[in-house]
């Protein structure tokens, strides 16, 4: 049985638990060690890995302490080469690539944001359920069937953002940049109308914006959507 729980979700800073219940994962390393080790109960000796999408701070501000706890870090060349960090603990991924991780079997996929080789992954445990994880992309060009858990981006709605730009509250430069790399409610709304929700238990909404969001729309305009449990950290 999956289970999720979420240490921080947001610009300030993103990090997840994931276990399938023999496995340990940690999902970005985005705020302070410290508070990962808490979120971990100080467990850190069992967390079999940690998966690092892209090289923005709010993703892998703490990624020198993992590796230095002895925690394999999991990411793409680019992402890595980007961080100017050569380390043995660092494990290169390759999109489309699959690998195994204690009792995941991980498919690691590309994805749509304004960084060298950003990657998304889709984690099978060995009962069969199936578990997708991507952040700050605009866009998943790929169809996932089997699904049973969803943790995506939602970080802003056109339509609020629009309005921000029409009262000043947030410039128009800012537009550009967000339409190019991060998903928007409107097309993730688009994402899970093109894929197979039949076994999808629960959804996560991640990485919402501060200024551009409306967790309490956001969530019920998901769920009208896919009729699934939605949850927002």
């Amino acid at each position: 049985m999956i289970e999720i729980t979420a240490l921080a979700s947001g610009s300030r800073g993103n990090a997840y638990q994931v276990t399938d219940g023999h496995t340990p994962l940690l999902l970005e390393c985005g705020i302070n060690y410290r508070e990962i080790q808490k979120g971990f109960n100080f467990r850190m000796s069992e967390v079999a890995g940690c998966l690092v999408t892209h090289e923005h701070g709010d993703h892998c501000k703490s990624i020198k302490d993992v590796l230095k706890a002895g925690i394999d870090v999991f990411t793409s060349k680019g992402t890595a080469e980007a961080l100017g960090i050569d380390h043995h603990r660092i494990k290169p991924l390759r999109a489309m690539e699959q690998f195994q991780l204690g009792t995941w079997t991980i498919l690691p996929f590309d994805v749509q944001h304004d960084v060298s080789e950003p990657l998304g992954f889709l984690l099978v445990n060995q009962v069969g359920e199936k578990l997708l994880f991507a952040t700050d992309t605009y866009y998943i060009k790929y169809r996932f069937r089997g699904l049973t858990h969803i943790m995506v981006e939602c970080n802003y709605s056109m339509t609020l953002l629009n309005e921000n730009i029409a009262t000043g509250r947030v410039h128009k430069v800012m537009k550009n940049r967000l339409v190019k790399s991060h998903f928007s409610l409107e097309n993730v709304k688009n994402f899970f109308k093109a894929n197979d929700l039949s076994k999808v238990q629960e959804i996560w909404l991640l990485h919402l914006s501060d200024t551009n969001s409306d967790a309490k729309l956001f969530k019920e305009e998901i769920q009208k959507v896919t009729g699934k449990m939605v949850y927002i950290p």
